[in-house]
Order: structure tokens, then C-alpha cells, then sequence
């Protein structure tokens, strides 16, 4: 089975306005870089950097902690998605600025995988060391080789995405998103939960994402730019998604958030109408992730709740920006609603996907608003200090 890329993935040779923007368009390479580092061609298999356990250790392993803060813990969010569906782990996301500061409870076959784009970040080196001091294995996801986080790991896998100069997240939350997914992998086949075939079938699905990304860019670009013009001075967003696609909300109401200085916030789809839905009159601005996996059941019947909620906030507002899958020609009859859409893919995957278009919403909303989107204000690259 073939695992080479093709097709070019890097971004265009063009004079971009800001940081941001370039490091957005960086990012199918970025992807692609992740992967190669991670693909034994000789096994068809992923391998790690750097692994604490033995084989037969792997099928001890009963719980896995994910300690991460910002765009780093909503990769992680998602990575407990795939964890414990491809290999069946128990997954725990800990805020790190919670967890490195509290006595945690000693566990056998526990791993603990701290996530940090810098290897630098405070809180998160904090929760490292006091899960070591507390007997628990540590492995790093980090995108520098010679970081804090990673010297003192028992454990790495880094991410490929080359230096991220803008403040905000962008190819470093990919890369954690891909790299979560081949961790996932890897553990699926130390438990012996998929075999190496299925392992091929989707290591062959994730070679697919940067060339889809590096197609689609241009377009989600315009689209975003243009959608971003009926949205500029709302001051207030809500973000909406299901499963691994309710921290891709997180992070697209955290990029709004950063660079544009609106108020966003992200729920589950299904909890709000638990409250929130009393914000909502006829000019509150929504944005819901509705993907769905038409050969999935349990996807389908995630997307029917959710296509339920959204019909109820349309009796209140119809100003929507819907992330969709291609064939879903039914959900393109609310005429009044602005929407991307995507090809089909394995749900999993789907989060690297969905999160571009509204980083570069995100980006237009704060440029048409005279904003410099590289350097937020109160906002630094890596927080070093603890709090």
C-alpha cells in the first residue's frame, strides 16, 4: 500500500499581509511533515520518537491523562476522542494549570501526555513533574526538539510544523491534532485493538488530509473572506459542535476571541439549550459543525440531534455559518445560511479539516476591523510564568 503524498502542499509563493495568514496557508505542509516523521514504511506502521513502554507494557496500560492549556488542551480534547475509540484507553483531559498544582492519585498503567506548542509552558512542565514525582509515565507533544518539556519527558512525539512566529495557534494545532491521531494508532496496534490492515486503511486515510487541505485553501479562503464581511461587527459568537467536533468549537470561538477581541464562546451542540439559548434573538450569530459520516450510525445519530437544535435556534435566529460534508444536499435548502463544506472522511480526521476555515474567519473578521492579528493584545507566544 502506498503512503506518498502527492501532489505539492506548500503554500503559494506570495507576499502575505500577516504572519498569521502565511503560517495558516503553511499548513498542509506542516501536516505532511508530521506524518512522514511518523510512518514506518517497513511495517506500514507508526512509530514514535520516543515510547516509555515495552510491548507488553502497552497492553497494561489502563489510563491515559492529557495536561494542556489554550489550543494545546482542545487537540487534546480531541485526541481523547481518538484514543479511546481506535485503542480503547480511557482518556482523561486535565487543564494543566489545574492539575500541576494538586496532588494527583497514584495510579498503575497511567501515562500522562502533556501537550505544549513551545515545550516551554509553565503550567504544563508543572503537571509533567508531578505526575513523574508521582510514579506516572510522561510523554511530550511539542514542536521543539531541544524544549523544557521534552529533555525532562520519558517519552516525545514532535510535531513537524516549523517555527510559529504569529501568537495565535494555527499549523501547531494541526500538527497536535495529527499527531494525536498517530499516537492513537500506535497504541491501537500495541493493544491489539485494530489490526495492521485497518492500521494501513487509515494511515492511508490521514496521507490523504494535506493534499484535500492544500486544494481546498484558496477556496475556503474567499469563502471565509466573504462571509467574514456579514459578520465583522457582530460583537458576540456562539460555536457549536458534537463529539471530536465540540473542541474544533472551542477553538474556533478561542480564535475569535484572541484576534478580534469578540466575545465567543463554544458549547456541545446538545447542551444549549440548557440556558444559552436564552442569549439568541433574530441578529445572534451562530456557528455549528454539522459533518456527519453517512456509513457511521452512531454519526448519523449525532447529526440528527444536532440538525434537531439547529432548527430550534432557527425559529429565533436564521444567521448561521454551517460546516457541512459535501453530500449533504439537504442541509443546503436553508438558503439563508453560510456554509463550508467538506469531503467525506473519517469523522476522527475531520477536526484538522474543520478548523481552517475558521481560523481564516477568524483572521478576515479581525483584519476588517483594523486589527493586528499577529500580535494580540495581552497575549504572548509562549506563557512561561505559572498562575
Amino acid at each position: 500500500m502506498d503512503f506518498s503524498i502527492t501532489g505539492s502542499v506548500k503554500p503559494p509563493q506570495r507576499k502575505f499581509p500577516f504572519l498569521m495568514l502565511k503560517e495558516i496557508y503553511e499548513q498542509p505542509e506542516a501536516v505532511r511533515n508530521t506524518i512522514e516523521q511518523h510512518f514506518d514504511p517497513k511495517v506500514g506502521s507508526v512509530r514514535l520518537d520516543k515510547f516509555p513502554f515495552t510491548l507488553d507494557q502497552i497492553k497494561t496500560l489502563r489510563h491515559v491523562i492529557i495536561a494542556a492549556s489554550g489550543s494545546s488542551r482542545h487537540a487534546g480534547l480531541c485526541g481523547k476522542f481518538m484514543i479511546e475509540e481506535l485503542a480503547g484507553v480511557p482518556v482523561d483531559v486535565e487543564y494543566a494549570s489545574e492539575y500541576g498544582y494538586r496532588q494527583p492519585l497514584k495510579q498503575d498503567g497511567a501515562l500522562l501526555v502533556a501537550i505544549t506548542q513551545s515545550g516551554e509552558t509553565a503550567d504544563t512542565i508543572a503537571a509533567q513533574r508531578i505526575a513523574a514525582e508521582n510514579g506516572i509515565k510522561t510523554l511530550s507533544i511539542s514542536n521543539v526538539l531541544g524544549s523544557t518539556i521534552a529533555r525532562e519527558a520519558d517519552a516525545n512525539v514532535f510535531t513537524y510544523a516549523g517555527t510559529e512566529f504569529a501568537v495565535p495557534a494555527t499549523k501547531s494545532f494541526t500538527t497536535q491534532l495529527t499527531a494525536l491521531y498517530m499516537f492513537a494508532l500506535f497504541l491501537s496496534a500495541g493493544k491489539q485493538a485494530l489490526d495492521l490492515d485497518q492500521i494501513r486503511e487509515r494511515m492511508l486515510m490521514i496521507s490523504q488530509v494535506p493534499s484535500l487541505l492544500s486544494g481546498a485553501m484558496e477556496k475556503l479562503d474567499r469563502q471565509a473572506e466573504a462571509i467574514a464581511r456579514l459578520f465583522h461587527k457582530d460583537e458576540s459568537f456562539i460555536f457549536l459542535g458534537r463529539g471530536v467536533h465540540y473542541p474544533v468549537a472551542l477553538e474556533g470561538a478561542l480564535k475569535l476571541k484572541e484576534i478580534s477581541y469578540v466575545n465567543a464562546e463554544g458549547y456541545p451542540t446538545g447542551e444549549l439549550r440548557h440556558g444559552t439559548t436564552a442569549l439568541i434573538d433574530e441578529r445572534f450569530p451562530m456557528v455549528a459543525i454539522m459533518t456527519r459520516d453517512a456509513n457511521s450510525p452512531e454519526s448519523m445519530l449525532r447529526y440528527e440531534k444536532s440538525l434537531y437544535v439547529l432548527n430550534e435556534v432557527r425559529k429565533y435566529s436564521r444567521r448561521q455559518v454551517l460546516l457541512i460534508s459535501d453530500e449533504d444536499a439537504g442541509i443546503r435548502e436553508l438558503t439563508d445560511a453560510q456554509f463550508f463544506s467538506f469531503p467525506r472522511m473519517d469523522e476522527l480526521l475531520l477536526p484538522i479539516l474543520e478548523i481552517v476555515p475558521l481560523q481564516l474567519l477568524a483572521y478576515h473578521i479581525a483584519v476588517m476591523n483594523g486589527l493586528d492579528v499577529d500580535h494580540p493584545r495581552n497575549l504572548e507566544k509562549a506563557v512561561t510564568v505559572d498562575g
